[in-house]
């Protein structure tokens, strides 16, 4: 088998117009809870302690007073936006975030859009048909040809499970570049509810897109790039009922166990050390903040300084938990970081979780780009 190493060569990400302040939606959510105070008191110590400060939404009614928001409010009057209603909104409004997205990539990877052989599409919060993959190839100026590959439903982890597997594609055939699409309207699925477990899902997932471009490292001169190296996965054994997402009349509902940072520091481990072998600890940690329990477990149990989790907690705070959107916006924050500081090749790893319960991991390495790419990026990324 060919061994070509492939490369993250141009990163995009997007988010909608709408912000949702992390405060002041959890003193509308309490609002709306006001006869049921033992809720209320619950979803604003949630609200406070998940490590969200700002989110954003494609939905406006998110944005409206307690009593006139149809997500939050629990009147009998109101009527709460249906599955179908809540997938409209998520065809209208999912296919011009992803195609922002990728122009960005595209543009930072300098390819052009005719060079892309095989495109991947990720989304678990909407589904519709046609596809978004179909409307990205004429949107984008894709071949007609272009290979298609759609990862539907697979949740926080299959963004990183699209990288993982354009790895491979390239591996087999070194002249593939491929573009990868993530987008999740997760806010679209906030439910009027007093249950524990939606009041935790609705206080800190935030829509977003963003997108990648992965092709030979060898294809041209690139500006700052992550390279790819071995992948793992796994299905953590007895976890299955730890984080479910499934689809109800009103939106899909989602639980997610409070026992997932304690799985993760029982199991994860071990995965790790299958991944990297003898290696030793890699310095770069870009960890899918599916929640800011998984963050502090993975600091405390591999004593990471608060730079090696930075970009994860950054995130997290400016944007919430946009599932597998997400690692796109911390590998792009981590890297900006790294040209900021001017930084050499770095070694790193990529995880992060999803149902099943599953993880995805990679071994990653920054790649510096020559001192006038780096220039370029720098004035782009922080105009």
């Amino acid at each position: 088998m060919n061994h070509e190493i492939s490369a993250i060569i141009g990163i995009g990400t997007a988010v909608p117009d709408y912000r949702l302040e992390q405060d002041e939606t959890a003193h509308r959510l309490a609002q709306a809870l006001h006869a049921y105070p033992d809720s209320a008191r619950w979803a604003k110590r949630l609200f406070k302690q998940c490590g969200v400060k700002t989110r954003y939404t494609c939905e406006p009614n998110l944005l409206e007073p307690s009593d006139s928001c149809r997500y939050f409010s629990l009147a009998a009057n109101h009527l709460v936006p249906t599955t179908k209603e809540r997938m409209a909104m998520y065809k209208q409004q999912s296919v011009p975030i992803a195609f922002r997205a990728a122009q960005k990539a595209l543009k930072d990877s300098q390819i052009q859009s005719s060079e892309i052989t095989h495109l991947i599409t990720v989304s678990c919060t909407g589904q519709f048909l046609p596809g978004l993959d179909t409307l990205l190839v004429k949107e984008l100026g894709l071949r007609e040809t272009v290979n298609r590959i759609p990862l539907n439903f697979l949740g926080c982890a299959a963004g990183l499970k699209a990288i993982c597997l354009s790895k491979e594609l390239i591996q087999h055939d070194r002249h593939a570049k491929v573009l990868i699409v993530t987008v999740e309207l997760c806010t679209l699925h906030i439910q009027p509810s007093t249950a524990r477990e939606a009041l935790f899902g609705a206080s800190f997932f935030g829509d977003g897109a963003s997108a990648c471009v992965v092709a030979s490292s060898m294809a041209g001169s690139r500006p700052a790039s992550f390279e790819l190296g071995t992948s793992h996965s796994v299905l953590l054994p007895g976890c299955a009922e730890e984080m479910v997402w499934e689809v109800g009349n009103y939106g899909f509902d989602l639980y997610l166990s409070t026992k997932i940072p304690k799985l993760i520091r029982e199991f994860i481990p071990e995965q790790i050390e299958r991944l990297q072998g003898s290696d030793a600890l890699p310095s770069l940690w870009a960890i899918h903040p599916g929640g800011k329990g998984i963050i502090d477990v993975l600091e405390e149990v591999y004593s990471l300084d608060k730079e090696q989790t930075g970009p994860s907690r950054t995130i997290l705070e400016r944007y919430g938990n946009m599932s597998s959107a997400t690692i796109l916006f911390v590998l792009d924050e981590m890297r900006k970081q790294l040209i900021n500081n001017l930084a050499d090749k770095t070694s790193g790893i990529a995880l992060a979780f999803g149902p099943g319960l599953t993880c995805e991991m990679i071994q990653i390495s920054y790649i510096p780009a020559a001192a006038s790419a780096i220039a370029e990026l720098k004035d782009e990324t922080y105009a």
